[in-house]
């Protein structure tokens, strides 16, 4: 099992928001402090706007918080969200599976239990536990009063 690049920016990008609290911050500010380009991060935001986990403001003194506090955002929700499109294995997706053995592997059931342990698993973390006390992530994150 592998992260989307998408799923890791946006969990980078939830943690900048979380840790700068209500603070309205800037897509180039969460981009340059999570090492990725601002047209990605436009992407990743657009998502998380889309699924209502932050909420975005236009213009000069625009930007974007968290439309929920981080208490309340699982890393389960953000999981199911930006992977949900992203089938596990080819069998998983029924319009495109050309496995022949598909109709009775065991494999398939096998792999659904660890699927759901897996989310099971991210759903009882916050985004608030990922930043609480978390010293060295405010460091890097944090922005600063001339910002």
């Amino acid at each position: 099992m592998r992260l989307t690049t998408r799923t890791n920016i946006a969990m980078r990008a939830l943690m900048y928001c979380a840790v700068n609290g209500e603070r309205t911050v800037r897509k180039s500010d969460i981009a340059s402090a999570c090492n990725t380009s601002e047209n990605h991060m436009a992407q990743v935001i657009n998502s998380l706007a889309h699924h209502g986990l932050v909420k975005t403001t236009r213009g000069r003194n625009g930007g974007l918080t968290l439309k929920r506090p981080p208490e309340e955002i699982t890393v389960g929700e953000v999981f199911r969200h930006l992977e949900a499109g992203v089938p596990f294995a080819e069998c998983f997706d029924p319009e495109t599976n050309t496995c022949p053995i598909s109709c009775f592997c065991r494999l398939k059931g096998t792999l659904h239990q660890a699927i759901d342990a897996f989310y099971r698993t991210l759903d009882g973390v916050t985004l608030a536990e990922l930043v609480a006390g978390n010293r060295e992530l405010e460091k890097a994150l944090m922005l600063t009063e001339a910002d």
